[in-house]
């Protein structure tokens, strides 16, 4: 794991990536802030009143040498991020309503990110996964092609790394879905030095079984090859001939995957979320992430649980998605 971390750190130190945290006021952001700024791995922006801010960092002993601290209720540029977001939104905000919405720091700093005053946002500490998301899908909104964002977990354990997806997202995904999750997992999995083969998974290989479930990821195999013709991916597999090259050998002997598949995407949120927690638990693994994908700028959601070496390794993956 820290030779994960170790090499996101390089990769982004030194690019003055700029990162948002709304939540300027929560102990663990900075904490987090006030080692990611020491270490000059990126350029934080804390989203809150100053004095206040600034009173709970000394309260903290921290200092906050390195970081911005941004204010919605005195911004000097509020009035061009309120007609940018009048104009995002097309129509479903007054001016108005902008400056009553860009006063919620989650807003506020999404709309930082997306006027490309900050490269990427991290909040979640304080807030829901959907006060975090929500104003992302609004604004930065997707990639084209994509038309939802998805949830992926790096799975690490010694030198062995793999991407689980969707484990935080998409409920019930469809064909389409689970061809863009396989597609933008694929992405993700290089940015984390992982060469992906990927497999999309079933409780059937190759037809072995028939019906609509096995049917809507067998479609989403051939989906995601004419999206992304390029990709080592196939489908559907059951895991263990996703990942046992004696098993792929007599269940699926004509894939292009032999067993050695390091990105799997679930059928369902369901069947993701208890599968990363079964390798998580059972198997020893850590779970990095969720880590969301698929959107135009990165935005990446905590969990309220977290602490404040969660903060920083998230801060790295966001600086390093930008």
């Amino acid at each position: 794991m820290s030779d994960l971390f170790a090499t996101l750190k390089e990769k982004v130190s030194g690019q003055q990536i700029k990162i948002v945290f709304p939540e300027g006021l929560d102990d663990r952001i900075l904490t987090a802030v006030n080692r990611l700024a020491g270490e000059g791995v990126l350029q934080p922006i804390l989203i809150g009143n100053e004095q206040e801010v600034q009173k709970k960092a000394n309260e903290l002993n921290l200092t906050l040498d390195g970081v911005e601290i941004y204010d919605p209720a005195n911004y000097s540029e509020m009035d061009e991020l309120v007609a940018s977001f009048v104009e995002r939104r097309k129509g479903k905000a007054t001016e108005e309503d902008a400056r009553k919405i860009l006063l919620d720091e989650n807003y506020f700093g999404t709309m930082l990110v997306h006027v490309g005053k900050a490269h990427g946002l991290v909040s979640g500490a304080a807030h829901s996964t959907a006060d975090t998301v929500r104003p992302a899908l609004q604004i930065i909104k997707t990639k084209e092609g994509i038309k939802k964002t998805s949830g992926v977990f790096i799975m690490v354990r010694g030198d062995e790394k793999y991407v689980f997806a969707d484990c935080a997202i998409n409920i019930a995904p469809d064909s389409q879905d689970l061809a863009e999750i396989a597609v933008a997992s694929a992405d993700t999995a290089k940015m984390f030095g992982i060469e992906p083969r990927v497999a999309l998974l079933s409780f059937s290989t190759k037809g072995s079984a028939k019906s609509p479930e096995t049917e809507k990821v067998a479609d989403a195999v051939q989906i995601a090859k004419e999206l992304n013709p390029s990709l080592t991916l196939d489908g559907e597999f059951q895991f263990d001939a996703a990942f046992v090259p004696s098993v792929a050998e007599k269940k699926a002997p004509g894939s292009v995957l032999k067993g050695d598949a390091n990105v799997f995407v679930f059928p369902s949120l369901e069947a993701g979320n208890i599968g990363y927690k079964i390798a998580q638990r059972l198997g020893n693994f850590e779970a990095v992430g969720p880590i969301l994908q698929g959107l135009n700028k990165p935005v990446n959601d905590l969990s309220r649980g977290c602490n404040a070496e969660d903060v920083y390794k998230l801060a790295l993956i966001t600086a390093a998605q930008a």
